[in-house]
C-alpha cells in the first residue's frame, strides 16, 4: 500500500461537508430531488421509489468509481464483472450492457445506441464534485424517455460555485495502485464561478478462480471544467465539459477507449411557479476492441422545458427535444453491424400536469411523452401517479406507467459472425419492448431519527428480446418473449446518536419469463439477478478528529448463469486535522480472499479483497 499527498477543496467547500455532516434526518429527507417530475420537490413527499446518495454518503463509504457509489443505492442491481466491467440495473434484467436503465450526467444522457446500455468504465465523474445521486427505481419514460423502463439514475454534480479553492487528493494500494486528481476553482467576482480538475488512475488485473491474474488492468486520465454564470438573479448559465482517455487489459488484447463532451444549459426563472430552460450537448465516444469491433459515436442533443402555474392548483410542465446520432461501426470478422454507418434521430415532446386534489394533501400527477425514432417509429408512454399526504410525515403514493425500450443496432442490423453463413441474421423488423408497471409504496419518519420507505410493484412485459430459430444453424433476434416482476423494496435511514447514522434496504425481486412459440430461445442480455438483497451502510463521527465507517452487502444467488451468493463489506477509517488535511485507509470485499458476482463460470473473473489509504489536503 502507499500513500500519496493529496488535497481537497476549498474552505467553503469544507463549511459545505461539514454542514452535511450535522444535518438531521429530518434534512436529509427534505432535501430537493428533480428527477421524479423534472421539478425541484422534497424526497419525502416525492410520488416515486427514489432514492438519494449524498456526496457525503460517497465520501464515507469509501468508494472509488461511479459504479461503487451506487452500490449504496439498495433499489439497485451492481455487479462488478471484472476490473472495468460492471453490470447495473433496478428490478431485474441486469446485465454488463443492461437497456432498461436510463443514466444522466448533468442532464446529458449517458447511453450508446448501439446495444441501449451504458459503458460504464468510461463514466468517470470526480466524485468529490458529486452533490448528490438521485435513483429512481420504476418506469420514468413518461418525462425521459425511451429506456427508462426499468429505471432513472440522475448523477447532479456540484456547482462551481460550492467548490471554489485548490483540490489535490491521490493514494493507492493493492487493486487501486494509484490516482490522483486535482481541482482548482475561482471566481471574476461574485456572479462567475468556474473550476478545471484533471484526475488519472491504475487499477490492478482482478483474478480467476485458481488466483492467476485476469489480465484485465485498466487505465483512465480525465479532464474537464466547468463555469456558472449568475448574470441576474434569476438567470443561471451553466458550461461544462469533459475529456477521457484509457485502456483496458483483455486476453485477448487491450480495448482503447476516448472521448469528449460538452453541455451548455441556460435556465430562467419567470416567478415562483414559473421556468424555462435550454440545454444542448456534444457528445463523442470511441471504443477500439481487438478481433471485435470498433466505433465512433457522435451525440448532438437539444432539450427544451416550460414549467408554469395554470390557476392555483395545478402547475403545467411541457417541453420538446432532438437528438442526432452519428455511428460509425468498424466491424470484423466476428460480427457485422450493417450499414456499417448510421445516423439515427429522435424527435420527442412531453406533457405533465401536476393537480393538486386536496391542498396539503391529495396531489394527482398526469403525463404522457411521444417520441419518433428511426427504427420502430412513434412511442406513446404515459402515467398516472397518485400521492396523499395523510399526515405530518407520512405520504402513500400509487403509481401505472407505460414504457418502451426501443430498438438498438445489435436487435436491428447485427450479423454474426461478420460474414455470410451467418448465425444469427439482422432484423430490420425488431419491435420496441414494452412494459405496463404497476406501483404503491408508503414514506413515514415515525420518529425524529428514523424514516422508512416501502415500494412495491408489479411489472408486465411484452416484445422481449428472443433467439428465434429460423434453420438448425441460423438464428434471428425477435421478440418472442415475455414476462412478469413483483417484488418489494424496503429502505430507512436511523440516527441513533448525533455522531452516528445508519443508511440501508432490502430488496426482493422475482422474475418469471415464458414464450407461447416454438424455437423461440432466451436471449443471454434478459439478464440474471438476485431474488434477495441486502445493504448497510454506518458513519460514525469518533473523539480526536476520527471516523469509522462500513458498507456492508448481501446479494443472493444468480440462477442463469449461476453465481453463488456472498457477503462482503468495506471499511473505512479517516483521521482529519483542521479539516483541511484527511488520511484516510480503506478495505473492500473483505469478508474473504475473493468471490465471483458476475458471469459464466468458465469464463468469469472474480473480485479479490483489496486495501488502500489516501491522503487529501484541503485549502
Amino acid at each position: 500500500m502507499a500513500l500519496v499527498f493529496g488535497a481537497a477543496a476549498s474552505t467553503n467547500e469544507m463549511t459545505s461537508a461539514t454542514e452535511l455532516k450535522r444535518l438531521s434526518l429530518e434534512a436529509l429527507l427534505n432535501q430537493d430531488v428533480t428527477v421524479v417530475t423534472r421539478r425541484a420537490e422534497k424526497l419525502s413527499g416525492s410520488p416515486s421509489a427514489v432514492q438519494v446518495i449524498t456526496g457525503e454518503d460517497i465520501h464515507r463509504s469509501g468508494a472509488t468509481s461511479l459504479p461503487e457509489a451506487l452500490r449504496l443505492a439498495p433499489n439497485l442491481e451492481v455487479a462488478q464483472v471484472n476490473s472495468h466491467d460492471w453490470a447495473i440495473s433496478a428490478r431485474g434484467f441486469n446485465n454488463t450492457l443492461a437497456d432498461k436503465l436510463l443514466v444522466m450526467i448533468d442532464g446529458r444522457t449517458v447511453y450508446t445506441p448501439l446495444d441501449a446500455g451504458v459503458f460504464w468504465d468510461v463514466q468517470n465523474v470526480l466524485l468529490d464534485d458529486i452533490d448528490r445521486i438521485e435513483v429512481v427505481s420504476g418506469p420514468g419514460g413518461t418525462l425521459w424517455g425511451a429506456n427508462a423502463v426499468n429505471g432513472v439514475i440522475n448523477i447532479v454534480t456540484k456547482s462551481a460555485k460550492d467548490t471554489q479553492g485548490l483540490l489535490v487528493e491521490g493514494g493507492g494500494g493493492s487493486l487501486l495502485q494509484d490516482f490522483g486528481a486535482v481541482r482548482y476553482g475561482g471566481s471574476n467576482g461574485t456572479n462567475l464561478f468556474y473550476r478545471a480538475y484533471a484526475q488519472r488512475f491504475d487499477r490492478n488485473s482482478t483474478v480467476f478462480p485458481d488466483g492467476k491474474t485476469g489480465f484485465d488492468s485498466w487505465d483512465m486520465s480525465q479532464g474537464g471544467f466547468r463555469m456558472d454564470w449568475y448574470p441576474l438573479e434569476e438567470n443561471m448559465l451553466t458550461l461544462q465539459g469533459d475529456a477521457y482517455s484509457g485502456s483496458e487489459g483483455g486476453t485477448n488484447g487491450n480495448t482503447f477507449v476516448d472521448g469528449q463532451n460538452l453541455l451548455g444549459r441556460w435556465s430562467r426563472r419567470i416567478s415562483e411557479t414559473s421556468e424555462l430552460s435550454l440545454q444542448a450537448y456534444f457528445d463523442r465516444t470511441w471504443r477500439q476492441i481487438p478481433n471485435t469491433f470498433a466505433e465512433d459515436l457522435k451525440t448532438y442533443d437539444m432539450d427544451f422545458q416550460f414549467r408554469f402555474g395554470l390557476g392555483e392548483r395545478q402547475i403545467v410542465t411541457w417541453g420538446a427535444g432532438y437528438r442526432l446520432m452519428q455511428d460509425e461501426v468498424m466491424n470484423s470478422a466476428a460480427l457485422a453491424f450493417i450499414p456499417p454507418n448510421k445516423n439515427m434521430q429522435l424527435f420527442s415532446g412531453f406533457l405533465q400536469d401536476e393537480i393538486t386534489l386536496v391542498p396539503d394533501r391529495l396531489q394527482l400527477t398526469l403525463g404522457t411523452k411521444l417520441e419518433h425514432n428511426d427504427f420502430s417509429g412513434f412511442e406513446v408512454q404515459p402515467s398516472a401517479r397518485l400521492a396523499w399526504t395523510p399526515a405530518e410525515r407520512h405520504t402513500v403514493w400509487a403509481a401505472i406507467s407505460r414504457a418502451v425500450r426501443s430498438p438498438s443496432r445489435v436487435d436491428s442490423d447485427l450479423e454474426l459472425p461478420g460474414a455470410p453463413p451467418f448465425l444469427i441474421s439482422r432484423n430490420p423488423n425488431f419491435e420496441s419492448e414494452t412494459v405496463v408497471a404497476y406501483e404503491a409504496g408508503y414514506r413515514v419518519q415515525p420518529a425524529d431519527r428514523l424514516s422508512l420507505s416501502l415500494a412495491s410493484f408489479y411489472n408486465d412485459y411484452n416484445n422481449l428480446r428472443s433467439l428465434n430459430q429460423i434453420t438448425p444453424t441460423n438464428f434471428l433476434i425477435g421478440n418472442g418473449f415475455h414476462a412478469q416482476t413483483w417484488g418489494v423494496e424496503l429502505s430507512g435511514t436511523f440516527q441513533p446518536a448525533d455522531w452516528w447514522r445508519l443508511r440501508g434496504g432490502y430488496t426482493y425481486l422475482n422474475k418469471i419469463l415464458w414464450s407461447h412459440k416454438p424455437n423461440v430461445f432466451q436471449s443471454f442480455r434478459e439478464g440474471d439477478d438476485p431474488e434477495n438483497q441486502v445493504m448497510l451502510q454506518s458513519m460514525m463521527n469518533l473523539p480526536a478528529h476520527f471516523q469509522f465507517d462500513i458498507v456492508g452487502r448481501y446479494v443472493d444467488t444468480l440462477g442463469n448463469p449461476h453465481v453463488p451468493s456472498y457477503i462482503t463489506f468495506d471499511t473505512r477509517l479517516a483521521w482529519t486535522w483542521q479539516e483541511r488535511v484527511e488520511i484516510s485507509i480503506v478495505g473492500q470485499n473483505l469478508w474473504d480472499n475473493q468471490h465471483p458476482e458476475f458471469g459464466a463460470a468458465a469464463t468469469r473473473q472474480e473480485i479479490p479483497r483489496s486495501v488502500f489509504g489516501q491522503i487529501a489536503w484541503r485549502f
